[in-house]
């Protein structure tokens, strides 16, 4: 079976906006391993909260069309999980920090994901699923 990865927001927005040169690496690595999902290498899955948070960063800094057709590619790639009342209600009694991750969080453990990539991974402190950036994730797995 497939591994199941989860992709956070900030490696979706990474990858729209390809943020500044100190990310490089990891926006490169972030592409890769969206491509080899494409490529049907693994299954992704992101949340209804990540298109609409992509399509308002991305709409601020460059326009609407820009970033529906970014969304409408990514759609093709990445399954859609929806956010529900339990998880929202998991999410704000679970001490996260940020209320933005809890709910990716248990978005992705309600949906029995094998792992999250992320760029912030003091942002998962609490997580039971393995966590990983892109690059890290392709270390391991170019290892085995």
């Amino acid at each position: 079976m497939k591994e199941k990865l989860f992709f956070d927001n900030d490696i979706i927005l990474d990858v729209s906006i390809r943020r500044d040169e100190l990310l490089k690496n990891d926006v490169n690595d972030a592409i890769k391993l969206i491509n080899l999902v494409e490529a049907d290498e693994y299954k992704g899955y992101t949340s209804t909260v990540i298109f609409t948070n992509t399509y308002y960063i991305q709409k601020k800094l460059k326009d609407h069309n820009t970033s529906i057709n970014f969304l409408k590619k990514l759609r093709l790639i990445l399954t859609v999980l929806n956010v529900d009342d339990k998880i929202i209600q998991k999410a704000l009694e679970s001490g996260f920090n940020d209320f933005e991750d809890a709910v990716q969080y248990f978005t992705a453990v309600e949906n029995k994901m094998d792992y999250i990539i992320t760029r912030n991974i003091e942002d998962y402190k609490k997580s039971t699923i393995k966590v990983y950036t892109p690059s890290q994730y392709l270390k391991i797995k170019e290892m085995r």
